[in-house]
């Protein structure tokens, strides 16, 4: 199909970063074009509230501030549109982008907002309690945990790092660690041993959760197939997932440079990746990038970036 559309400026992408960087290419009247994706709003959508994001002193659940970044968007001369971009072509310009497998537009900048998907055990019951006390990010959710006894699963450092968070808010942290040891750096395993209300399930897998309107428990297997096992319960209010994230990159590779995790690389400084005119922002490039006030400000630097390739380039 022949292209009958080219834009400026072409954000793909929904969350903080996404319309952040289309709040601000709006008012630098580059008529950006935002395609939101399959997640319109991105992973903070999953959030149930938020109370760290300058401006909502009361707090505000994922989707309402989601909802309120488009409006913003939008109100800057935005044209945000439901739909995916399933291809790229970035070997001329503009570049040709395939939106839900058939249409075709080109873009003079692209900034790629598509973030990181958080990866997930695999179980039934992660959908079932999702926002009712499962949840993949501990530095969003684990305020509504002060008190109460929550459970972190994985053996790396951001597991490591999560479950010292929650251990400063939680009664009782439970690690459950599928291997016989901890695969985080020394300085973070220490940090765990001396954290008292930290338990450290080795050698354990979580085969289910439990509970009736949210989640009250896990059901876990100590030592699977060997003559130890051993099946128990344990008593949670929230299972905190952190083995991982997996940049949403596929379709940008192999034209996109990508760090041995699958991030994007940048040019130091710059949201700039190693083809010109297209720029990376929040969590696809950065796993620092995964709190929302930073994929914003990640957000805002592609789109000022992005003006500047233009400016120099008169396009």
């Amino acid at each position: 199909m022949e292209t009958n559309e080219r834009v400026r400026c072409l954000i793909i992408g929904s969350g903080p970063a996404g319309y952040t960087a289309a709040v601000y290419a709006g008012r630098a009247n580059l008529a950006p074009v935002l395609y939101e994706g399959i997640q319109p709003g991105g992973q903070l959508t999953t959030t149930t509230d938020i109370e760290n994001f300058p401006g909502y002193p009361e707090g505000i659940s994922g989707t309402e501030m989601m909802e309120d970044l488009k409006k913003q968007a939008s109100r800057f001369g935005a044209d945000i549109r439901y739909g995916t971009v399933t291809a790229v072509d970035f070997n001329k310009t503009p570049y040709q982008l395939t939106i839900d497998g058939s249409n075709k537009i080109e873009a003079d900048t692209i900034i790629i907002a598509t973030g990181a998907s958080a990866k997930y055990l695999g179980l039934p019951d992660e959908t079932k309690y999702a926002g009712l006390g499962v949840s993949a990010c501990a530095t969003c959710d684990g305020f509504f945990y002060r008190k109460k006894v929550v459970a972190v699963v994985g053996g790396g450092d951001t597991a490591c790092e999560e479950a010292v968070y929650l251990a400063h808010l939680a009664n009782k942290v439970y690690l459950i660690v599928r291997k016989d040891y901890l695969r985080a750096s020394k300085i973070m395993q220490k940090r765990v041993m001396d954290t008292p209300n930290i338990d450290v399930l080795f050698e354990t897998q979580t085969i289910g959760l439990f509970g009736e309107n949210s989640l009250e428990g896990a059901h876990l297997v100590k030592a699977k197939d060997t003559d130890r096992e051993e099946y128990m319960d344990i008593a949670i209010d929230g299972f905190f997932l952190a083995i991982g994230h997996k940049p949403n990159t596929d379709i940008f590779l192999p034209a996109l440079h990508v760090d041995e995790n699958g991030y994007i690389k940048t040019i130091e400084n710059t949201t700039a990746t190693n083809i010109p005119g297209v720029f990376a922002a929040g969590d696809v490039a950065d796993p620092r990038y995964r709190q929302a006030v930073t994929a914003a400000a990640s957000g805002c630097k592609a789109a000022i970036d992005a003006e500047k390739y233009l400016t120099e380039n008169e396009l």
